[in-house]
């Protein structure tokens, strides 16, 4: 189950990662809002997914 959502959290963070990327290409104003809302669907689930993982002491 773990390994699942590091995989999860891997899959979030390249997706954030290239929705970046995507931003700061020449895109219409349609284009721009659309990978604006998945930017920020993305980060919202890797934040929810974040504060389910197991934390250890160091």
């Amino acid at each position: 189950m773990i390994d699942e959502n590091f995989a999860r959290l891997r899959t979030r963070r390249g997706n954030i990662q290239r929705y970046r990327h995507l931003l700061e290409t020449s895109l219409t104003d349609f284009e721009r809002e659309f990978v604006s809302k998945r930017l920020a669907e993305e980060l919202s689930a890797l934040e929810m997914l974040s504060a389910t993982m197991p934390t250890r002491p160091f």
